[in-house]
């Protein structure tokens, strides 16, 4: 008789639903294992356990070593894990979602595919941006004007505010050191709100990468909801980080320190899943709804185990 290894299979209802975890969790060269419903993370100042169910996503950067048993503790857990370059400036790929129903999916693709209720969607989040003012009836290159103004304000307040100074946005995603204080801070930053925007998306069922605004990447729509927080998050923590710690050669880990402990204070997660089904028109969604049905061009969703051969040959008795 085989004995079994390690805690069993946990139940979908067992598992913690994507609003009540953690944001995210980067790892850089250090060796991951499994320890019951834990992942042992081991590197040069010591090891500790993390428990599974309770981290929305690992951001695993360079000099990751990742076990088959970790890993498998990863994908039953529900934990979004995005394979990302040094200081996460890079994905490369990522794991499986927690959600396994195709409802938001579904939704999602017939909005995309849809031009009118495409620009439907983009305006509501432009419409979260611009709260106080109706943007109905603008066309999308009016929005991405009106958004591009509202974004160079921000940088210019920010500036102001933390005393950094400022001239535009750029970086060399191939050389990230060559970069200013504050855009590396920036990158820093808004890879963190992309990694944990990507964790949520992929979490609930939806696509990466069938996008309203941009669109033409895999990460297409992780661009589009992400952009809704940066004003409150990414940016003026850059900013602040920067002029707390300047040309630290440590800003970029320090920066991620800093949006994890916004993410946790502010709630972000629970934030993030509301805005994601109000987008994609399912507002009343259960998160952890698990169905297989059969599609009928005229009967609709059918059972699936039915041995439906079996139910014709009666009828025709």
């Amino acid at each position: 008789m085989n004995k079994k290894i390690g805690a069993k299979k946990p139940e979908r209802s067992e598992l913690g639903r994507v609003r009540d975890r953690l944001t995210f969790l980067y790892l850089e060269h250090a060796k991951l294992n499994r320890q019951d419903s834990a992942i042992l993370v081991m590197d040069s100042r010591g090891t500790v356990c993390v428990p599974a169910a309770v981290v929305s996503v690992l951001m695993l950067g360079p000099g990751v070593d990742v076990t088959h048993r970790a890993m498998e503790l990863i994908g039953t857990s529900g934990m979004g894990v995005i394979w990302v370059g040094e200081h996460g400036v890079r994905q490369y790929a990522y794991g499986r979602p927690l959600n396994h129903a195709s409802t938001l999916l579904e939704a999602q693709a017939r909005l995309v595919s849809n031009s009118k209720t495409r620009v439907a969607v983009a305006r509501k989040m432009y419409q979260m941006r611009f709260k106080d003012e109706d943007v109905s009836d603008l066309s999308m290159q009016e929005l991405r004007g009106k958004e591009g103004a509202r974004v160079r304000r921000v940088y210019r307040e920010q500036s102001k505010q933390s005393k950094v100074d400022w001239s535009r946005r750029e970086y060399n995603p191939d050389d990230f050191n060559a970069g200013t204080p504050i855009n590396k801070a920036l990158t820093a930053a808004h890879q963190a709100l992309y990694g944990l925007s990507y964790s949520v998306i992929s979490a609930l069922g939806a696509s990466a990468g069938l996008g309203f605004v941009h669109t033409g990447h895999d990460l297409s729509f992780v661009y589009d909801f992400a952009d809704l927080y940066k004003a409150k998050y990414s940016i003026p923590i850059a900013f602040n980080m920067t002029a707390k710690v300047g040309d630290d050669k440590d800003i970029a880990s320090k920066t991620r320190l800093a949006m994890r402990d916004a993410f946790k204070d502010g709630n972000i997660l629970s934030k993030m899943v509301v805005d994601l089904k109000y987008l994609l028109g399912e507002a009343d969604l259960e998160e952890d709804v698990d169905s297989l049905s059969l599609w009928d061009d005229k009967l609709g969703l059918q059972e699936m185990g039915v041995q439906y051969h079996e139910i014709e040959e009666d009828e025709s008795v």
